[in-house]
Order: C-alpha cells, then structure tokens, then sequence
C-alpha cells in the first residue's frame, strides 16, 4: 500500500525520539518569540522538557479560553511569532480568530486525502465553507496536496450543487457526512446518480446509519478528525480501525480538569503540542474526549490510533445557581491523598439540585479517610455541600466523566 510520506512507515521508537529531541528547542523558540509563551512559562527551564512526562508538568492552554485570551491581546492573543508570515486570518464562532500562514499544506491535511484514496488527476467537490471559518481552506489544501484540483463549492445550494455534480462529475467530495446524505438524498429524488466514488468527511459524527448510506450508494468514505486551531490531528486509513494520529504533533489524553495522562483505554481529553513555527501550540486542549487504542493500523501506518470523537471534555454544570468544574473536583482530590480517582454525581431530587462525590479509595487506605474532612474541602471549593460514597478502587469507569449530571 503506498503512503503519503516515509514517515508514516518509521517505528514508533523512532517517531517518538524525532519528536522529543526537538521538543526543547521548539519550546524555547515559542517562548523567546511569542509573547502568550513568553508569560506562560516565564518560571520554567523549556530546556530541560525532553520527554512526555516532562511535557505533561506545563500548564494547559484550553480551546475554551482562547476568546478572552484574544479579547485582551487581538487578534492571536500573542500567540503568533511576529516572524511568521500570516497570509489569512479566519473568525470561526465565539468569535476565535484563527492564522493561516503562506506555505504549501499549512494544515497538513494530505496525509487523510492520501489515506482516504484521492490521487492526483481526481477532482473533488468541496462542501465545506469558504466563508469566513477555515474549514473549506483546510479541506482544499489537503486535497491540492495530493494533485486534485478542487471545486469550492462550499455548503448549502444543494440545486446547484447537483448541476455542478452532473456536468462536472467530480469523483470526489470532501465535507460533512449529512452535507454527503442530502446531495444523495436530492440526487435520488431527481433520479439522477452522483458521481462521487470517495469521500473524506469531517467536522461531525459518521453515524452507522450514515455509513450505510454510504455504502449502499458505492462510495468509500474516510474519516478526519482536525481542528481551526490545529489542523489535522487524526485520520482514517482502515474503515472501524480506529483513527492514526498525524505526524508532526504529540498527542496525550488527559483527565479532564488536570494536567495527567490517563492509561491506554482510558477516555480522556485530547491534548495537542503542535511544531508549528507559525503558530505555536504547547498542550493546547481541544475539547475533545477519545481513547488510545493498542497496537498500530492494518495499513501499515505506525502512529498511535485513538478511537475518534468520544464527546466533550468540558462538564461543567450549574448546581442551585453555581458553575462547578472538572478543576475544581481535582482540586478536591489532590488535597486528600487516599483518593486515587473521583466523580461528582448530580442529581436532583423533589426539584432540589443534590450532590454525591464518588470517591475511590484502595482497600489498604479505607481506614485514613476522612469523609467529613472531604465534605469540607467540596463546601470550601465549590460553595455547596454534597454527600459522599466511598468505593472500591477500580469500580468507577475509565469514560473520561468527572462530572455526571443526571438531572
């Protein structure tokens, strides 16, 4: 099977030392030239982080916060070197205004264009907007990376859409999977026959019935799982195998609410350190939950898989008319040492907003616990009171949920 690049064949142990041995000079690169970095590691040596679990002892930027970042410092939050050659800046909602510098496949979408089958002679319609948010841009550079030449269609227009399809016949799409569903849809309606034969999609669920739709009109369809911040963070290559981390990134899964890795299989939130001179990105958190899957692809692509979009990271819920978070839960297990991992439960009960923090302890520590001293951590943290279980260790679900509204 051929590949986009060499790199997607070297052993992990290779990728791995390629990485971390330039994970120091990169990070004193974003911290000498980007003046976010500059503050936000202003106290810590980036020379001497050389491996994940030095990586995983910064601080975490999150998605979530960057609209105040950018509100105090337009337009990148001082993120962007000055040096980098910004060729267009997007909004994407919040707003998020997010750089794309001049250079040839800046989001490095190739890899899933290749992986999902496009060559070079294809042409693809793409049906993801041009307008404003970079995900049609993303999708078009993947694919001219490759040799495709591309459509901009954009989204919506489903007649038009249709008229280009038929006098066009592009053997490929690229866009949402419901976006792919109502041109079949229409298609259909009008008795005609899309030509499409591949398909990347992103930017939602690829939902079973959605696949079998697919499928029954003879078109394989490929996953990519990318960001505006980021760009490509994983790809299909073997239909339910799993998506491959792209290369050129490190990515971890950490518990939600804190800055630890969590085990392989476990669900946790999905952290990206991106080497992008343009646009520095230090533990950037997406948002996202996935897990880790053992082992490499089918395929023969090296790069560590994860199970795809698994939910949102962010669990924060109002309790009697104040916001509790994931930080503050871990706030309450890290100031008592005989809790290994924890959930807040919220329920209500006769219209009453109640809390239960779910506590696991090892057997060997039951003795030391101190439920009411935990009772008074959870008042002086979050403002409310809740009760708390006390639970063998191992009984609470590695799913990644740190807060469990179940009103």
């Amino acid at each position: 099977m051929p590949f986009y690049s060499a790199q997607e064949q070297q052993s992990m142990m290779l990728r791995e030392s390629t990485l971390l041995s330039g994970l120091s000079d990169f990070l004193c690169f974003a911290k000498e030239s980007s003046p976010y970095y500059q503050q936000l590691l202003a106290d810590i040596d980036v020379s001497e982080i050389d491996s994940r679990a030095s990586l995983a002892s910064l601080p975490i930027t999150r998605k979530s916060d960057l609209i105040k970042l950018q509100m105090a410092a337009m337009p990148f939050a001082g993120m962007v070197p000055q040096v980098a050659n910004i060729a267009r800046v997007f909004q994407s909602p919040g707003p998020i205004y997010e750089p794309e510098a001049d250079e040839h496949d800046w989001w490095r979408m190739g890899q899933a264009f290749f992986a999902a089958g496009f060559r070079a002679g294809d042409l693809v319609q793409n049906c993801l907007s041009y307008h404003l948010t970079p995900g049609g841009f993303i999708m078009d550079s993947g694919a001219r990376a490759c040799g495709c030449s591309v459509i901009p269609a954009g989204p919506g227009q489903t007649e038009l859409q249709l008229d280009m399809a038929k006098n066009l016949k592009p053997n490929g799409y690229c866009g949402t999977p419901s976006f792919l569903k109502i041109l079949l849809d229409k298609a259909k309606a009008q008795q005609l026959n899309l030509p499409f034969k591949k398909a990347l999609v992103t930017g939602e669920a690829l939902t079973p019935s959605l696949k079998s739709a697919f499928i029954k009109a003879d078109i394989e369809v490929k996953q990519a799982y990318a960001t505006a911040d980021i760009g490509l963070i994983a790809f299909e290559s073997v239909v339910d195998d799993g998506l491959i981390v792209a290369e050129n990134i490190i990515l971890e899964l950490v518990r939600p609410g804190t800055l630890t890795p969590v085990d392989v299989g476990e669900v946790g939130e999905v952290v990206i350190t991106s080497f992008n001179p343009s646009y520095p990105l230090i533990r950037f958190a997406t948002g996202d939950l996935s897990a880790q899957l053992e082992g490499v692809s089918a395929c023969g692509r090296s790069n560590m898989r994860i199970k795809g979009w698994l939910g949102r990271a962010d669990q924060t819920t109002k309790v009697k008319g104040l916001f509790v978070h994931p930080e503050q839960v871990e706030q309450i297990r890290v100031q008592h040492n005989a809790i290994q991992r924890l959930r807040m439960v919220v329920s209500r009960d006769n219209d009453n907003d109640k809390m239960c923090l779910l506590c696991e302890v090892a057997e060997t520590a039951l003795n030391s616990v101190d439920v009411s001293a935990i009772e008074q951590t959870i008042r002086a943290v979050t403002q409310l009171s809740a009760e708390v279980s006390i639970e063998p260790l191992g009984s609470l679900p590695k799913d990644g949920i740190v807060i469990d509204d179940r009103r």
